[in-house]
């Protein structure tokens, strides 16, 4: 039951959501009872076009889309706004794919999707497979860190999998994966935008990109604070202050009006930090329009 309400919770809280309400519980609806049909099965799913996707019951990382269209709305919207034909994207924590399948197959941007659990990347893969999107689409399996090595990584928790801390039970699925760097993906490759989300272990991230961020072609980092680095005794302040010391700046976007919105400080999921706004400003006025729920935004 818990379940339930924070899977309706999300649907009616949700931009696309709220507008349609009526359109989001039917696609709910026939996506569960899909599922009974092909229990257990990667089943393809329509996204923003021409893109589709694959899921079965549990990604809980890429069903979200189904409901709502863009699970990440603001997030993705930006994404969809901002990135061109010949930008680079770099997507750390890629899970399935969702911000990957957007850069690449609708934006038709290169794409370079780093992804530590095997499973997971398997469907990533198939997501790339499935949308022939090789040429454009680097994909890694391996997680991001401070420098190369190797960590062990929790297997069986979805969108919340992550690199175990020094005093927490590795559990049995727990597994050795591969750490690179960021700035070893950016030789002669450098990214105009990045989505980081590794479960709290974005300030190592971000200490093996230090290079990357330097570089002016960035002019943007989607990034999640949401508490998660405590489990490594971390303080997100302190990736607040690195970013804003690099001149990118916490903003909130709404794809409706186009508009960015300056904020105080991170909020406790994603947050946009942008620099060059009149070049990012231009970008998201000028872009062409995406079609979600009905809508044409």
């Amino acid at each position: 039951m818990d379940k339930f309400k924070r899977t309706f919770g999300f649907i009616f809280s949700h931009p696309l959501g709220r507008k349609h309400p009526f359109k989001a519980l039917y696609r709910f609806i026939a996506w569960h009872m899909v599922c009974r049909i092909y229990s257990g099965k990667l089943i393809p799913q329509n996204f923003v076009h021409p893109v589709k996707f694959l899921s079965k019951k549990g990604l809980t990382g890429i069903t979200g889309n189904i409901y709502t269209g863009l699970h990440e709305f603001n997030d993705m919207g930006f994404l969809l706004h901002f990135l061109r034909e010949g930008d680079v994207f770099f997507d750390i924590g890629a899970n399935v794919g969702s911000y990957t399948l957007l850069a690449s197959g609708v934006c038709k941007a290169k794409s370079t999707a780093v992804e530590p659990v095997a499973s997971t990347f398997d469907i990533l893969t198939a997501n790339i497979a499935l949308n022939s999107l090789h040429d454009k689409v680097t994909l890694i399996n391996a997680g991001a860190g401070a420098m190369a090595g190797i960590v062990m990584f929790s297997g069986d928790e979805d969108t919340t999998n992550h690199v175990i801390a020094p005093d927490e039970n590795a559990g049995i699925s727990a597994k050795e994966v591969q750490m690179i760097t960021v700035d070893s993906l950016s030789i002669n490759n450098f990214p105009a935008l990045i989505k980081i989300d590794v479960e709290g272990f974005e300030t190592e991230v971000l200490k093996g990109m230090s290079t990357t961020l330097q570089q002016p072609n960035l002019k943007a980092i989607i990034i999640e604070l949401n508490g998660s680095g405590g489990r490594y005794g971390f303080n997100e302040e302190d990736i607040h202050k690195l970013l804003i010391a690099n001149n990118f700046w916490p903003h909130q976007y709404d794809p409706f009006k186009r508009t960015l919105g300056a904020a105080e400080t991170y909020g406790s999921y994603n947050t946009i930090y942008c620099r060059d706004l009149p070049i990012i400003n231009n970008r998201l006025q000028s872009a062409g329009a995406f079609k979600i729920m009905g809508e044409t935004i």
